[in-house]
């Protein structure tokens, strides 16, 4: 029996042990794996920026340690004239020497309108070597402060370009009067205003010439005389000014400091239609719509006009009375059906003045969004 009791204890205790060696063995098999899945796997590296790109420097924006290339160097760099006359030549210099250690090369000088390069000797100085830019000023015929720029371009790295003021103050020196003539062809026994010329510094001066647009102006002087004021009694072809002439006259000067002055005329038509064209807006079709012109004579004298017509036939005149230097007349304008897309009509309004002369002023007409297509 005791025997029997110590087999069993022996075999419960085998089994015992049996027991923790499978479990041992599992924990260990399940902990072998969880290793390896987290060395299959693997820690997740980190994301990082990359480095930037180094871009190399230009070769031509460098220079070897201890060169300093051509360099451009100017006295100065505005040059003032002061008081000018208007339209008179003036010339300034620029003087600039290659301070550098190579050869110092002008590509272009720039300018604008009233200052134009007058003389530049070379484009390639030595190092030292001075050079003179010459500059040729003709300032405008507006009285006061006048200020131009142009530029140097040159192969200084420093300073590729560089710009040169110019500066005056225009000042008149002789004045003309009137400042603007308007003329009517008449005949020419000196019904038009005379121009009056005068010295504004006391500097007596001579008339070289008189000219005009067309020579439809001239006048009588003598190149001779020294005055600080001329009267001068303009002499018109009046046949040159019947269709509305528009120019000037130059009057050549020998004052220092003025060449000549420039005095704009103009002569109006002899016959005017005032409104000189007809609009009608919102245009509905075939309702009338009353429009008043004017027939005038600039020149102030009598006339008759000999009819009035359509070319389309969509004006009428209704009525005319005479008024002062000519006629208004009172238009109906019938706007016509509107066909296809179309948005806008127009016709032409002829006038015939008795002896010749015949006019037209235009019409044009433009409906409302809302008319219809018939």
């Amino acid at each position: 029996m005791l025997a029997d009791l110590g087999i069993m204890e022996t075999m419960k205790s085998n089994w015992l042990t049996l027991t923790v060696v499978v479990v041992s063995c599992s924990l260990l098999l399940q902990t072998g794996c969880e290793e390896e899945a987290m060395v299959e796997q693997g820690p997740q590296p980190a994301l990082t920026p990359p480095e930037p790109t180094v871009v190399p420097p230009e070769a031509q924006t460098t220079l070897p340690a201890g060169k300093l290339g051509p360099r451009i160097t100017f006295e100065k760099v505005i040059h003032d004239f002061g008081s000018v006359g208007p339209e008179t030549q003036n010339v300034c210099e620029f003087r600039f020497t290659n301070t550098g250690d190579a050869v110092l090369q002008i590509v272009e000088v720039t300018k604008t309108c009233a200052c134009t390069p007058y003389s530049l000797d070379k484009t390639e100085y030595a190092p030292g070597e001075s050079g003179t830019l010459k500059v040729e000023y003709k300032p405008g015929t507006r009285p006061g402060g006048a200020t131009q720029h142009l530029s140097v371009l040159s192969n200084d790295i420093n300073k590729p370009e560089v710009e040169l003021t110019v500066k005056a103050t225009i000042v008149v020196k002789v004045a003309h009067e009137p400042a603007r003539l308007t003329l009517l062809p008449k005949d020419n026994s000196g019904g038009y205003p005379a121009i009056t010329l005068t010295s504004l510094d006391n500097q007596p001066f001579s008339i070289k010439h008189f000219k005009s647009t067309a020579n439809c102006i001239t006048a009588d002087y003598n190149p001779s005389l020294k005055a600080t004021e001329f009267v001068i009694q303009p002499k018109v072809d009046a046949e040159k000014l019947l269709r509305g002439l528009q120019g000037v006259i130059e009057i050549g000067l020998t004052h220092p400091e003025c060449d000549k002055v420039t005095i704009p005329f103009g002569s109006p038509a002899k016959y005017e239609i005032s409104p000189p064209s007809i609009v009608v807006f919102d245009a509905e079709p075939q309702k009338p719509v009353i429009k008043k012109i004017r027939i005038l004579n600039n020149h102030g004298e009598v006339f008759q006009v000999e009819s009035v017509s359509s070319r389309n036939n969509f004006l009428k005149v209704l009525r005319q009375r005479k008024i002062e230097n000519g006629y208004e007349f009172e238009l109906q304008v019938t706007p016509p059906a509107v066909k296809g897309k179309r948005s806008v009509f127009t016709d032409v309004l002829l006038v015939n003045i008795k002896g010749g002369e015949k006019l037209q002023a235009n019409c044009s007409g433009f409906y409302v969004s809302k008319a219809g297509v018939s």
